[in-house]
């Protein structure tokens, strides 16, 4: 079943006078329960088609098609809602409120799609103990490692049940040992049936996922199933 359906998806930023070609003729499927590293060295327009994939932005020409929705003509309100119910986004630098302790943070997508006080504090707390921060939901972050800082932001993208997990570059600010737990983390939760695209630029770290999508010059150079031992049985969503 195909999640996300790009077609053919160009985009131009005009700086000053000049155009710049971030994307010239993209096209790809993800389907549901798929783990997709996207690759590609600065200025390949792997930023770009995160930003696509995301909905924080929208293409100059061609189709986007998300869950049968073609994302191409939505307008802001539009895009804010799929972001907030669909996309659980996990970034490199934790983007975490830093006077809020764990469990609030976790809670910030529910508040957002108006979710009860009771359930949402239930659902962040699941969140956090299926993260392993289950003794740790009423720390604030700078009272965290670094890791455990990223496993917040992953129960945050989780809290939700999305449809796929957006990671960019999520082991960038750790060290390679914290890096390899948050990434034995995303392999734990795609064994759960969750669909899982990530973004970066370390190829030990993409060689995690199932397929890896390499761009070069704002296309697609190649497109291959690297590794299907993490590929998990059909199991419902979590």
């Amino acid at each position: 079943m195909n999640i996300i359906t790009i077609e053919h998806i160009a985009k131009i930023y005009q700086v000053g006078m000049e155009e710049v070609h971030a994307l010239r003729d993209v096209s790809i499927n993800i389907n549901k329960n798929e783990y997709v590293a996207i690759m590609g060295p600065s200025g390949s327009g792997k930023s770009t088609l995160m930003n696509m994939l995301g909905c924080l932005d929208t293409p100059t020409s061609g189709l986007y098609n998300f869950k049968g929705h073609n994302v191409s003509l939505m307008n802001d309100n539009d895009l804010a809602n799929i972001r907030n119910k669909e996309i659980g986004f996990v970034f490199q630098t934790f983007n975490l409120l830093p006077r809020s302790d764990a469990l609030h943070n976790v809670e910030l997508p529910l508040i957002y799609a108006g979710v009860g006080s009771t359930e949402r504090k239930e659902r962040a707390a699941a969140a956090l103990d299926n993260v392993g921060l289950a003794d740790r939901m009423h720390h604030k972050p700078n009272e965290l490692s670094g890791g455990q800082r990223q496993r917040v932001a992953v129960a945050r993208a989780l809290v939700t049940n999305p449809s796929i997990i957006l990671a960019d570059e999520p082991t960038g600010n750790l060290d390679s040992k914290t890096g390899e737990d948050i990434m034995t983390l995303f392999n734990e939760i795609y064994s759960q049936g969750n669909t899982i695209i990530l973004v970066t630029h370390e190829e030990y770290i993409a060689e995690h996922a199932a397929r890896i999508v390499r761009l070069r010059d704002g296309l697609i150079e190649s497109d291959e199933t690297v590794n299907k031992r993490f590929i998990p049985e059909k199991k419902e969503s979590v």
